[in-house]
């Protein structure tokens, strides 16, 4: 696929037909769709696969990032039949990488700790300068999970810097306070991302999430807006809309992901149970600690924790659909059709459309955190990796050719004063 050369990505000409910024999810056509993209200097063609939707207000600016949207989304035969065998294959069946870690508990402000692995020796290794990626699993996720260490080896032999941010009670990390994490919680990830710029302030910072760490991260960059220290950041099987996710959450299959997560919870809890002896009675604690679903144990702690009335007010206000306009970094959302988990249905297209800063891919398949396509298909990195991977280099390359062009600038400056 060609590439777009630095002097085209900075001229502000470019221009992209409009009927390309939204593709229907199931074209009827059968030949690739050509992106064309023009400037002063150059015009390129640009491959996007019909089976691929791709969409958003900043397809003109990322599109020249990728380099395998061109080829067809070929799920893995028979095990993406259908998307709970998909699903299920890849948490049991996907290969994890083996990884040495080096853990760094950082105590927040109101005395909780999160858990921060780092990669054994990237301090000596890698020079301070090296972009630097945090990893959001989803819930009850950490370290120790295969999608998270399959992103995290790729970008590690690209030379990044990858640290996995591990919720409180996650990856087997601390709880020292009566308090776990939430979808609307964004204290813990301002105070890592904080100190993750701090310990390397030279180095650009970037962030992946995937299902609850999607939506956390995706509510961040809103917060932050123009003041967010990421330089870009990308969503992965992200809910979007907490009120649909708990509707199917609770229909046919699903039912089983809601007790195996209900059951993460109760596992996590019971570990911490003595933090909670004196709560509130606001606090329905045995509801939690004997959960059969992930309401119940939202409803009996998580919504009282941070000042929700009920659980449908904290589903309603929680999700980060509505974030998506105040989003000013560079932003990549990859969903799955089929994802049973985060439904396609709650995916703000017309937001992601309008926001210059936002790019959209939906496969057909892919299940939730599966993916099972792609060249290393069934045991392998999920088809996800290496368009992350794709997007994560092309905003690294431009924001230090950027950099680079203002270091000259100002020296230039300064020379003739």
């Amino acid at each position: 696929m060609a590439k777009l050369s630095i002097t085209a990505l900075t001229t502000k000409h470019l221009s992209i037909p409009s009927c390309f910024k939204t593709h229907s999810l199931y074209p009827s056509i059968k030949r690739r769709r050509n992106i064309h993209i023009t400037s002063p200097i150059i015009t390129m063609s640009f491959n996007t696969h019909p089976s691929i939707h791709v969409s958003g207000g900043g397809l003109e600016s990322f599109i020249p990032a990728f380099t395998t949207l061109d080829r067809p989304y070929d799920s893995y035969p028979m095990v993406c039949s259908n998307t709970h065998v998909e699903t299920i294959f890849a948490y049991f069946f996907r290969s994890t990488p083996d990884i040495r870690f080096k853990r760094e508990c950082l105590r927040t402000k109101d005395n909780g700790t999160v858990a921060l692995d780092w990669v054994s020796g990237d301090d000596r290794n890698l020079s301070p300068d090296s972009p630097t990626l945090i990893l959001l699993p989803g819930l009850t996720g950490g370290s120790g999970d295969s999608y998270i260490r399959h992103m995290l080896q790729r970008a590690r032999n690209k030379g990044w810097r990858v640290v996995v941010f591990n919720s409180r009670g996650c990856g087997h990390g601390p709880v020292t306070t009566p308090q776990f994490y939430s979808a609307s919680f964004l204290g813990d990830i301002n105070e890592v991302v904080a100190h993750v710029s701090s310990r390397y302030p030279n180095a650009n910072l970037y962030a992946a999430g995937w299902s609850l760490g999607a939506n956390i991260l995706v509510r961040y960059l809103a917060q932050e807006a123009g003041n967010c220290p990421l330089s870009g950041a990308v969503s992965l099987c992200n809910p979007f809309n907490l009120v649909v996710a708990d509707e199917d959450f609770h229909k046919g299959f699903n039912v089983v992901y809601n007790k195996a997560l209900s059951s993460s919870l109760r596992r996590i809890f019971k570990k911490h149970a003595l933090l909670f002896e004196e709560m509130s009675d606001d606090y329905n604690i045995p509801a939690a600690a004997n959960c059969k679903s992930i309401r119940e144990f939202d409803d009996g702690l998580t919504r009282v924790s941070f000042g929700f009335k009920s659980v449908d007010d904290y589903y309603s206000k929680s999700g980060s659909a509505d974030s998506i306009p105040r989003v000013r970094k560079p932003l990549l959302c990859i969903q799955a059709a089929n994802d049973p988990i985060a439904p396609a249905r709650g995916i703000p297209r017309e937001a992601i459309d309008e926001n210059s800063n936002c790019m959209l891919i939906v496969t057909p398949e892919g299940g939730h955190l599966g993916w099972i396509a792609g060249d290393e298909a069934p045991f392998g990195a999920p088809w996800t990796d290496p368009v992350v991977m794709d997007f994560l280099e092309h905003l690294e390359i431009t924001k230090s050719s950027v950099s680079k062009l203002e270091e000259n600038a100002n020296t230039l400056h300064a020379t003739v004063k």
